[in-house]
């Protein structure tokens, strides 16, 4: 695969950045790390995580994104609205995932505590926005073996 023609944007959420800010660098070295050039990797803000669905469409819609790795941190309070931000984010992703034939990772942290999100955007447990764009990584390969099966 010639990663040096691939686009990828990274929708990162503002909400929680010491989380996410983490996560998007850990994102933005694995996808160089691929060879995609950084001219090639463009990162936008949404406000917060259940924002992220419509940032994607919007990545894929005006920029003519290859690829998309949404990175965010929903972390559980004590009202249900950490269950409706999670269902409305997982859905979201999903949903656009199979619209575009596109490959939108899910880098969307959901964890009970503050100390499990931290956890896991650092390098001790793995960088989950790295994890996030090296799947996204993977799916394109993935689209590109087939491809050429059919060739």
């Amino acid at each position: 695969m010639d990663w040096t023609k691939i686009k990828v944007v990274i929708v990162a959420a503002k909400w929680n950045s010491f989380i996410t800010d983490e996560m998007t660098k850990g994102a933005e070295d694995a996808l160089k790390g691929k060879g995609i050039p950084e001219e090639n990797i463009e990162i936008f803000r949404s406000p917060g995580s259940y924002e992220i669905p419509l940032a994607c469409k919007y990545a894929l819609d005006i920029l003519g994104a290859d690829g998309v790795v949404a990175i965010g941190a929903v972390i559980r309070g004590g009202t249900p609205h950490f269950n409706y931000v999670c269902d409305a984010v997982n859905k979201g992703i999903s949903e656009l995932n199979i619209e575009y034939n596109k490959p939108i990772a899910f880098g969307v942290l959901t964890t009970d505590t503050v100390e499990q999100a931290i956890e896991r955007s650092g390098i001790d447990k793995g960088n989950k926005g790295a994890e996030a764009a090296l799947a996204m990584c993977d799916m394109l390969e993935l689209k590109e073996q087939m491809i050429q099966k059919t060739n």
